[in-house]
């Protein structure tokens, strides 16, 4: 039986007013990252907008190019930050890839890696452990624990360079239950969401903001049922369905905390974005709302919510005397509008002097699949953050995305650029 015009269209139609809102002035060309570089209509949110209405109108189909179309983008929200109108078209994008993979349905090896390996924790990890075999064996290192990704590794970016995976995850490295040491008072209780980067190769940086939390009076839970957030798979791929399955696991995971704390942006903002994308029933718009209300950004908490004094920011080893910038991940910023809490504790540590990135905000290109999907035009855009973090004299450039951390570590490594890339927390003692 054929589905009905309205089945078809059934995500977009939920965001049919961020479409109309669009005036066609095309002030996103100014700033749109991916239009910056191709130049051509289809790149930027005004094009996208025509060419979804095209869809709507029967004049243009689920094709593979435009699908195409549709994954190039890094919904980095510049458009809509920008927009006169503040037309919301990365939400409609988002709604059109859904719709698109109803009728399309997901390419090889996407559909086996979102619909099988990412839901399912523990087989992602042995996978990953696999992986981290691998590694060791083709990958040669660059600097330090970064290896490069040879040029017949096409399919995760030609020639990028990788932080390594690490020898143990953070979910084997750490109890379920943290509590702060001896002599300090336990004065609140979260969960901590770890994500599948600080999980699987950045476990020292979880480790470390666990630590910092205990000593700040903080009880820590990691649950073991937590998984990915779903980013690469429902905003990124489209697919809603296998979306609302890890939303649904999460939820659970977390429940009865009345904090969830993140130390990823993207993370974040995906766990705050399951009621917008994934609630198709009443009990899911009540389980998400109330879960996306007590998720917090790191920075976020230790500034707004655990109230911290600037007496409790010391500075780590290596950022001790140094001079230190910010990166806004685009999540962060833009989605959450979180921009002055990461200044804030930066400019707090002793010994630590702040420079302000000239368009801090402007995406680096990560984007998730987006710099899998496009890596070459993904590195076109990181070429100008790296000449933003040059322009600093900076000796460290820091960021809350692990993401947009990778990002960074490949595009100054590609340039030759001696800064070091490490997590806001990470300047932390």
């Amino acid at each position: 039986m054929a589905k009905s015009k309205q089945d078809r269209y059934e995500q977009i139609k939920r965001f049919e007013s961020d479409l109309t809102q669009c005036m066609k002035c095309g002030f996103c060309t100014f700033f749109c990252p991916v239009y910056q570089e191709e130049r051509i209509e289809p790149s930027v949110a005004r094009g996208k907008n025509m060419m979804i209405r095209g869809l709507l109108a029967g004049e243009l189909d689920y094709t593979k190019e435009y699908a195409e179309r549709l994954n190039k983008c890094t919904l980095c929200m510049a458009c809509t930050a920008n927009c006169p109108a503040k037309a919301n078209i990365p939400n409609v994008i988002v709604a059109a890839r859904a719709d698109t993979v109803k009728a399309r349905g997901l390419k090889f090896p996407y559909n086996i890696i979102y619909r099988w390996l990412l839901p399912r924790r523990t087989l992602f990890g042995r996978v990953v452990r696999f992986a981290s075999w691998f590694q060791g064996i083709f990958l040669p290192r660059t600097e330090g624990t970064i290896r490069h990704l040879s040029m017949f590794l096409s399919a995760l970016g030609k020639g990028r360079n990788i932080p390594q995976i690490a020898p143990k995850f953070l979910r084997q490295i750490v109890p379920v239950v943290n509590k702060p040491p001896e002599g300090v008072k336990t004065t609140m209780t979260v969960g901590y969401f770890t994500g599948c980067m600080t999980d699987f190769v950045l476990p020292d940086l979880g480790k470390h903001v666990i630590d910092f939390l205990n000593r700040n009076g903080v009880e820590v839970i990691v649950p073991q049922e937590q998984g990915c957030c779903g980013a690469p798979v429902f905003l990124g791929a489209g697919d809603f369905d296998t979306g609302r399955k890890m939303a649904d696991s999460n939820v659970k995971a977390f429940e009865g905390l009345d904090y969830i704390i993140s130390d990823c942006a993207t993370c974040t903002s995906a766990l705050k974005d399951y009621p917008k994308f994934l609630a198709d029933t009443p009990e899911r718009e009540e389980a998400y709302t109330r879960f996306a209300s007590t998720v917090f950004d790191i920075s976020q908490f230790l500034v707004d919510v655990l109230k911290l004094p600037a007496s409790a920011y010391k500075p780590s080893a290596e950022a001790k005397g140094k001079k230190v910038t910010w990166h806004d991940p685009c999540h962060l910023s833009r989605h959450l509008g979180i921009t002055s809490q990461p200044r804030q504790i930066i400019k707090s540590i002793p010994s630590v002097e702040y420079i302000e990135m000239p368009n801090a905000d402007r995406c680096c290109g990560m984007a998730g699949t987006f710099s899998l999907y496009y890596y070459d035009l993904s590195k076109q855009i990181a070429d100008k953050k790296v000449e933003a973090i040059k322009s600093t004299g900076a000796d460290i450039v820091a960021s809350s995305c692990p993401g947009c951390e990778i990002q960074l570590i490949d595009s100054l490594l590609r340039n030759r650029v001696p800064v070091k890339t490490m997590h806001i927390m990470e300047l932390l003692a």
